[in-house]
């Protein structure tokens, strides 16, 4: 007979603590039992913490009902969990279901694989480039010695990347260890399983991401954890692998913001991947041709180990960019959304049999609609979001909530008929492109195209087939394709992540820019690229076209450490909840006070409440605080708040609180 803490499955934010239980049966770490528990002693799903816990005296503990056979975590995934509930100031449960699958075990001989006709992709690498073998021996090197180190890899586009990333994996299975490779996108994930079945087979590997099946997670899951697979493929929830004695872990485009997740639990997987390497004592890879602002600053300061490939693999010179002012454009009588010089491209390369790809990060015809008399733009009345107008079912988008509504005849705020839409969407694009080139076989890839994983498949398929000569696209078409016959990339506008009310929009930009760019002349013929802009001088884009990302962090570093944001300060949003608005504010501004009379630093940095723009709430409202925070007093800060969060319980208030650290969306 024995005592262990566990960790409790409720949903209440009152029971996240630590339960006491006797067990008859030795138990371990990461182990998954069945418990009575509260006062009708129903059973619930108790995750095991610590043993050979010390009862107290005078209390009678209730007993472990059962073992469930077919789930258990190990003890580097407790502490993981552990460690999340303290950096995010979230619940234990919230972060142990991150390592957990959905839905219940299949019956034996009915599991399912979501990648059964993918197949590999021959490859013939005889050699290696010099840039190439420094990064696998120096990252190598590290691996070799188990010392849990952190790279940023920063290689220009078609440099060899992938290459270094499968040597990589290589000697961490001949070391009997195994290996997560993580893509930004979904979209992404055939491909890069393509190259890895070709290079490891397909045992070797399992995926995991967000669009499986329920059962197909659990397969998969299953799968890692039991180690018929040394290998994970996945998307942001790829870090959360259940795999044991982890080598190495790679962050393919280290950049993108989809790497932070924006629902509880609100984690950064950097943060988590670095936490669980350095109790495996496996490397770290942070990979990118326009690494975040952040992470390459803390190259800079010796946090990670800074390898860089400044050439292609093929020697090809990086493609030509040739920024064009759209309001010479207007000036000249061009009122279409492509430029002469775009426009004569497009020409050239279709004459040529090459591929286009054109850019545009916003999807729908139009961006917004609005009164041409009053000026108010439509907005969706749950999320005052505004509204996106899509011309394919002649319906008004919301892209937070999903909702659609019809588009009203007159204006709603002064009655006015004098309706328009404003903006380009990708739509708009595909329809410009068909008029222009009608004889061109046209495809665009956005969200509302790539509803199911198999249209993905069919759109990236058909281009790198040549069935394809012209693809159109949000960012999806920007991150990491490879395709060997695109000669013209054409960024049809620039300004639209320029004008993003946020401090990272010039870095978003560059990193577009350079990144679609990226896209051209990869199969030996130089490529082309095009950007359309209304501020062609602005010095993201002059950065982007020379190709000069040291140029341009030199520069935007400057304003961080000036205007004191991220990585000079942790933004921290302290988000209240609340049926009642009024309710919300006066627990935001109550905690704004409280703050500021703890004495930690940057408590004058402590902004005033507002409404969470983005929030899709329908019953209730949210508003915000946000901090920025110091380097070195973030967990003190997360403390200091959860500390709040408990007293709002307490007391009974209507009102709750989360955290979200660094936030990626706009507030």
């Amino acid at each position: 007979m024995g005592y262990v803490d566990l960790v409790v499955d409720t949903k209440s934010r009152y029971t996240d603590a630590l339960y006491t239980y006797e067990t008859d049966q030795p138990l371990q770490v990461g182990q998954i039992v069945r418990v009575p528990f509260h006062r009708n002693n129903r059973l619930r799903r108790g995750f095991v913490f610590r043993t050979d816990v010390e009862p107290k005296e005078g209390i009678r503990y209730k007993k472990v009902a059962e073992l469930e056979p077919d789930l258990s975590l190990n003890e580097e995934m407790i502490e993981t969990a552990g460690w999340m509930r303290l950096r995010y100031g979230i619940k234990y449960i919230d972060a142990l279901r991150c390592f957990l699958p959905p839905g219940k075990p299949p019956k034996p001989g009915k599991e399912k694989e979501p990648f059964r006709n993918v197949k590999g992709e021959p490859q013939e690498v005889d050699r290696l480039t010099e840039e190439q073998k420094n990064a696998v021996e120096t990252i190598g090197a590290s691996m070799d010695a188990g010392v849990p180190d952190m790279f940023l890899l920063h290689g220009v586009t078609s440099s060899g990347k992938t290459e270094v990333y499968m040597r990589l994996i290589a000697r961490a299975l001949d070391q009997g260890k195994t290996a997560v490779m993580l893509v930004p996108e979904i979209a992404l994930t055939k491909q890069i399983m393509e190259r890895f079945i070709g290079r490891f087979g397909k045992d070797q590997i399992a995926v995991l991401h967000s669009r499986l099946s329920q059962r197909e997670r659990f397969d998969e899951w299953t799968r890692l954890r039991t180690g018929k697979a040394r290998i994970c493929i996945g998307a942001r929830i790829g870090v959360f692998a259940p795999l044991s004695d982890i080598g190495i872990l790679i962050m393919d485009e280290e950049h993108e913001t989809t790497y932070k997740s924006d629902q509880t639990p609100k984690y950064e997987t950097v943060d988590v991947a670095a936490k669980r390497l350095l109790t495996t004592r496996g490397v770290l890879v942070m990979g990118s041709a326009t690494p975040s602002v952040v992470s390459y600053q803390r190259a800079m300061e010796g946090t990670y180990k800074l390898v860089e490939m400044k050439r292609r693999y093929n020697e090809t010179p990086l493609p030509r960019v040739r920024l064009t002012d759209m309001r010479e454009e207007l000036k000249g009588g061009n009122r279409s959304i492509f430029s002469r010089a775009l426009r004569q491209a497009m020409e050239d390369n279709l004459a040529r049999k090459k591929q286009i790809i054109l850019f545009q990060n916003r999807r729908g015809y139009s961006t917004f609609v609005s009164c041409r008399d009053c000026g108010e733009a439509l907005k969706c009345p749950d999320c005052g979001i505004t509204l996106v107008y899509h011309k394919t079912d002649n319906a008004v988008h919301c892209h937070y909530c999903g909702r659609r509504f019809p588009v009203p005849r007159t204006c709603p705020h002064c009655g006015s008929p004098r309706m328009k839409g404003f903006g380009v969407g990708t739509e708009q694009v595909e329809e410009g492109v068909a008029r222009l080139f009608p004889e061109a076989r046209v495809d665009r890839l956005d969200v509302d195209t790539v509803k199911t994983r198999g249209e993905i498949s069919r759109i990236l398929t058909a281009f790198s087939k040549g069935k394809t000569d012209i693809l159109i696209g949000t960012q999806l078409v920007a991150k990491g394709l490879d395709f060997r016959n695109v000669g013209l990339v054409g960024v049809i506008s620039a300004d639209v992540s320029l004008n993003i009310p946020d401090y990272r929009s010039t870095e978003r930009t560059f990193q577009l820019v350079t990144q679609v760019a990226g896209r051209a002349g990869r199969g030996g013929e130089r490529g082309e690229v095009i950007v359309q802009s209304y501020t062609p001088e602005n010095f993201a884009l002059q950065a982007a076209a020379a190709h000069d990302y040291r140029g341009f962090f030199d520069q935007e570093i400057q304003i961080r450490a000036l205007m004191g944001y991220p990585p000079f300060t942790d933004l921290i949003a302290a988000e209240f909840t609340s049926e009642d608005e009024a309710t919300a504010m006066e627990a935001a501004e109550d905690c704004r006070r409280w703050l500021s009379r703890t004495g930690l630093p940057g408590a004058d940095r402590i902004f005033a409440p507002k409404p969470t723009q983005s929030f899709k709430g329908k019953d209730s409202f949210r508003c915000h605080i946000l901090i920025k925070c110091p380097r070195g007093y973030r967990n003190k800060y997360v403390y200091y708040l959860r500390y709040y969060g408990a007293r709002l319980f307490t007391s009974k208030t209507d009102a709750s609180l989360l955290l979200d650290i660094n936030p990626y969306s706009s507030f």
